[in-house]
C-alpha cells in the first residue's frame, strides 16, 4: 500500500492547532459510536418484544452490523489512502447520522436489520480512518498516549451507553436507543471543516476490485455458515469462506496496489502476533455486554436502567485504565502489560461462565470489573505495539490492520454467540419457558470466550521485544 502523509510533505507532523482539532474530532466520534453500540445492547429485550423477534433473529441485530463493518473496513481503508482519510471519515459520519434516524423509524425487523447493514458500512469508514489520522498528526513518542485517550473515549461511550440507553428505553421506547448519539455525531460533522489539511497516499494507485470481492465474500460466507452450524450447509459455507480468505491473502501478496498489504504479516513478527492477539482478545470480550444485558434483563428480571447501571462496571474500568496502560507502554514492553491483561480477562470470563439466575448482583459486578480491568491493560499497549513497529509510510496499512482485527474479533465474538444460541435455543422467542436454555447458551458463550484467552496470551508473549 502506498505511503500515507499530510498534504504538505514539509510537515510530516501537524501543527498544534490541527493536532488538538483532530483529537476532539476523533474522540467525540469514537465516544458517540460506542454510545450507540452499548445502548443497542440494552435495547435488545425491548426490541424483541416490540418487533416480535425470535432468539436467532435477535442475535443478528448486533451481528449484521459487525458483518457489514468487517466486510467493508479494508475497502474504506484503501479508499481513504486514495482519496483522503478526512474525506472518508466525513462520509462515515454522515452515514451514521442518516442510518441511525432511519433505524429508529423501522416498521419491522427485516427493515431494521437491513438498515443495520448500512450503519455497519458507515461505521467501517470511521474504523478505517481514526487510528491512521491520529498516527499521521502525532509523533511516535506521543502516539501511545493519544491511542490511549481514544480507547478511553470508546469505553467511556460504552460506559454511558447502558445507563443512558436504559433510561431512554424506559421512558421513550427502544427506538430512542438508536438515536441517543445523534447530537454528538452532528457536533463532529460541524467540526470537521475546522480540521485543516488531508492525509492520503502520495501514489493513490488503483482500487483492487478482485481483492475486495474475495475478502467480502469470505467474511459473509463464513458468518452465514456459522449461523447454520452444525448442519452440513453451514460446514460447507464455512469451508468455502475459509477458501476465499486463503485466496485473498494469496492474491494480495503480489499486488502493486493491494486492498491490504499482507507483506507485513510475513515480515514483521511483532506486527503479526500483535494483530492476532487483538483479533483473539476482541473475540473473547466484545459479546460480554450483549450477554450481560440478556442475563440481567431476562434471568435476573432487571429493568433496562438498572441493568445498564450494572453493565457500566466493565467499560468504566477500561476507560479508566486504557490511558494509563498506553502511557506505560511508551516506556515499557507492551507484551508484558497486554499479556497480564489477557490473563485477568480470562479469570473474569471463567467467573461469568459460572453465573446462574440465583447469583448475587455484587458477584456479577465483580466479574464485569475484572474483565474490564484486564481489557484496559491490554488494548492501548497492543495498538501501540502495532503502530510502533512500522514506518510512517505504512501508517495506512497498520491503521487498517488495527481496525480490521478489532472488527473481525468483534464479528467472531458475536458469531460464537449466534452459534451458541442456535445450538441451545433455536428460532423461538425468549420466554420464561426458554430461560433454562438461555442460561446454557450464556454459559457456553462465556466458556468458549475464556478458552480463547489462552492462545491470545501465547501470541502476546511470543511477539518479541519492542523497546
Amino acid at each position: 500500500m502506498s505511503s500515507a502523509r499530510p498534504v504538505s510533505p514539509n510537515h510530516p507532523v501537524a501543527d498544534t492547532t490541527t493536532q488538538r482539532a483532530v483529537v476532539v474530532m476523533v474522540v467525540v466520534s469514537t465516544f458517540a459510536l460506542a454510545l450507540v453500540l452499548s445502548s443497542v445492547t440494552v435495547a435488545l429485550p425491548a426490541l424483541a418484544r416490540g418487533l416480535k423477534l425470535d432468539a436467532l433473529l435477535l442475535s443478528w441485530v448486533p451481528l449484521v452490523f459487525l458483518v457489514a463493518s468487517a466486510a467493508t473496513v479494508l475497502t474504506f481503508d484503501r479508499l481513504a489512502d486514495m482519496y483522503g482519510r478526512k474525506r472518508i471519515f466525513t462520509y462515515g459520519t454522515v452515514g451514521i447520522i442518516v442510518s441511525s434516524i432511519l433505524i429508529a423509524l423501522s416498521p419491522n425487523g427485516a427493515t431494521l436489520i437491513g438498515l443495520r447493514v448500512f450503519q455497519g458500512c458507515a461505521a467501517a469508514m470511521l474504523y478505517a480512518t481514526q487510528v491512521a489520522i491520529l498516527s499521521s498528526v502525532f509523533p511516535p513518542h506521543r502516539r501511545g498516549r493519544m491511542i490511549g485517550i481514544m480507547a478511553s473515549a470508546v469505553y467511556f461511550g460504552l460506559t454511558c451507553g447502558p445507563v443512558l440507553g436504559g433510561f431512554c428505553i424506559e421512558h421513550f421506547g427502544w427506538r430512542a436507543a438508536f438515536v441517543v448519539h445523534v447530537p454528538l455525531t452532528l457536533l463532529v460533522l460541524a467540526g470537521i471543516p475546522f480540521v485543516h489539511g488531508e492525509w492520503k497516499a502520495e501514489d493513490p494507485g488503483h482500487f483492487d476490485k478482485v481483492g475486495a470481492a474475495l475478502y467480502m465474500g469470505g467474511i459473509v460466507t463464513i458468518i452465514g455458515g456459522s449461523a447454520l452450524m452444525p448442519h452440513l450447509p453451514g460446514i460447507v459455507l464455512m469451508l468455502a469462506g475459509a477458501g476465499l480468505m486463503w485466496g485473498f491473502f494469496h492474491y494480495e501478496h503480489d499486488r502493486d496496489h493491494p486492498l491490504f498489504d499482507v507483506t507485513l504479516f510475513y515480515t514483521n513478527r511483532v506486527f503479526t502476533l500483535s494483530s492476532l492477539a487483538a483479533l483473539l482478545m476482541y473475540a473473547t470480550t466484545f459479546s460480554i455486554l450483549v450477554l450481560a444485558s440478556l442475563y440481567l434483563q431476562y434471568l435476573k428480571g432487571l429493568p433496562p436502567t438498572k441493568a445498564g447501571m450494572v453493565m457500566l462496571a466493565q467499560p468504566l474500568m477500561v476507560a479508566v485504565f486504557s490511558p494509563l496502560a498506553g502511557r506505560i507502554s511508551d516506556h515499557f514492553e507492551p507484551r508484558f502489560i497486554s499479556t497480564f491483561g489477557m490473563a485477568v480477562t480470562g479469570i473474569g470470563l471463567v467467573m461469568l461462565a459460572a453465573l446462574t439466575p440465583e447469583t448475587a448482583l455484587t458477584h456479577v459486578v465483580v466479574c464485569l470489573l475484572t474483565t474490564g480491568f484486564g481489557f484496559g491493560l491490554f488494548a492501548s499497549p497492543n495498538v501501540n505495539a502495532i503502530m510502533s513497529t512500522i514506518k510512517p509510510n505504512q501508517y495506512g496499512v497498520a491503521g487498517g490492520a488495527v481496525a480490521t482485527m478489532r472488527v473481525l474479533g468483534q464479528l467472531c465474538s458475536m458469531g460464537l454467540v449466534a452459534t451458541a444460541f442456535a445450538l441451545t435455543i433455536g428460532p423461538v422467542e425468549i420466554t420464561p419457558e426458554t430461560y433454562p436454555a438461555l442460561s446454557k447458551a450464556l454459559q457456553l458463550s462465556f466458556t468458549v470466550a475464556a478458552a480463547l484467552c489462552v492462545p491470545a496470551m501465547f501470541c502476546s508473549l511470543a511477539r518479541g521485544k519492542l523497546h
